[in-house]
Order: C-alpha cells, then structure tokens, then sequence
C-alpha cells in the first residue's frame, strides 16, 4: 500500500513538560519518552522538518514557584533550565534511534546546547536533522507556547501542532462536563474571546500575526504525529479562516 502523501512539511510540534511524565507525578517516564522519540523518528523519516518545543512543567513551574517565594524572573529562569532538561533527554532518545538531532537554546550555554541562530537551524532542517528549541524565548514572562508560536513564525513552520491528553478544542472541560462539544474548526478570534484552552493570549496572537495554523490533537494514541502530518482529521485546528466554526458530539 502506497504512504499517504504528506500534507506538511515543516511543522512546529509543541510538546508539554507533562508529556514525558507518564503515569509519574513529576520526572520524565522512560517508557514514555520512547514512544515519543518513536513517533518523531517516524514522522522524521518520512521527510518532514521538524521543529520541537518542549515545555518544563513535569521538573519545574516559575508561576507556580512564584507563589511559594521564589522571585518570579528567577523562577521563570530556572523552568527555562528545566526545558533544556527535557530537550536534552528527548534528544539523547531521537539519536538512540537513528535521528540526528540539534538542540538549540535562548541562553548561552555552548557547554551542552548550540545557541539559537535562524539560519543556522534552517539549514539544519535542510539537511534532514530534528531541531529542539530550549529555553523558551529567553525571557521571563513568556511560556513555551509563546516560544513555539516565535520559532515558528521565524523558521517559517507551516503549522503548530500542539499535542496534548485531549483530542482537541472544547468548549467545556470535558472530563467535568460530559455535555461539552468539540469544536471542530474555529479562528483565532474565538480562541482569544472565549478563552479557550488552547495556547495563552501571547501565542495565539503571534500564531494569527503570521497565518500560522494551530492543530490541537491527542499525543496518547499511538500514531497521530503521523496522522496529522498526512491531514487526517483528529483534532481540532484554529485558521485564520472565513468558513463557519463548527461543533461536534
């Protein structure tokens, strides 16, 4: 059987901190970072160009630190470290499988992580390689999904792919309310008005600044990175588009 042709191909894949936990209530799930580095090796292979962001949430969280008396810049520091944790152990996985892999950073550190340079990570993604984005924007008071929604609009990604332990946008928390419906296709603007649970304020705005798609899918079925990638429909996905919003169940 013929492989389904690639609807993407170069595509921003965010990925939360808490991805890599697991069933563990902090730390990084070997077993589930190998599925990951599994599902990326796969996607990588078929030639897309991937870009990576991976959040600190499962190590640390700066707003969260904030709260208990760590100044808030510091704190925000310290999640950006907590990034290139992750970024690192995702790419020690990805290259046990094959993938060569960069990992680049916000903050000078040329000790474990080369530094953030466009062009440089363009041609990175020319020459086949994974490209990690660590340490968020480099600034404190931005998240990781700010940073996806910069990087992207920067190395030109076709469309962010957030993957998450939902199947998509709804319009209530659909574990509390078994009423809530899926939205299937909506724009920014709606994102912003209603607050939707999709990506903070800052990205969505970067996202609909450059026209850049948002495709919120589940991470927990096996497969889907590489379903998205061909255009099935498993997610939902925020456009810059007239067409009619639309829910569904």
């Amino acid at each position: 059987m013929a492989e389904k042709p690639l609807k993407y191909k170069r595509i921003m894949l965010k990925l939360s901190g808490e991805a890599l936990m697991g069933g563990r209530r902090f730390g990084i799930d070997p077993d589930t970072l190998a599925g990951i580095a599994d599902e990326v090796a796969s996607v990588s292979r078929l030639g897309v160009e991937l870009v990576i962001v991976i959040g600190g949430g499962n190590i640390f969280r700066g707003v969260t630190a904030a709260t208990e008396g760590i100044d808030r810049v510091a704190g925000d520091h310290m999640g950006m470290l907590a990034t290139v944790i992750n970024s690192l152990a995702l790419q020690d996985a990805l290259e046990r499988r094959g993938v060569h892999t960069r990992v680049t950073t916000a903050i000078t550190m040329s000790e474990v992580a080369e530094p953030f340079i466009r062009r440089r990570v363009v041609r990175h993604l020319e020459k086949g390689r994974v490209v990690i984005c660590a340490a968020g924007t480099g600034n404190p008071f931005f998240t990781t999904d700010s940073a996806a929604a910069l990087r992207a609009s920067e190395l030109k990604c076709e469309i962010i792919f957030k993957a998450t332990k939902v199947d998509g946008i709804y319009t209530a928390d659909p574990k509390k309310d078994p009423t809530a419906k899926r939205i299937a296709r909506t724009n920014y603007q709606r994102v912003l008005a209603e607050r939707l649970n999709v990506m903070d304020a800052t990205a969505i705005d970067l996202a609909r600044n450059s026209s850049i798609p948002i495709y919120i899918f589940s991470l927990e079925e096996k497969g889907n990175i590489t379903r998205a990638v061909t255009g099935e429909d498993i997610g939902s996905i925020v456009c810059d588009d007239p067409e009619p919003v639309g829910e569904i169940r």
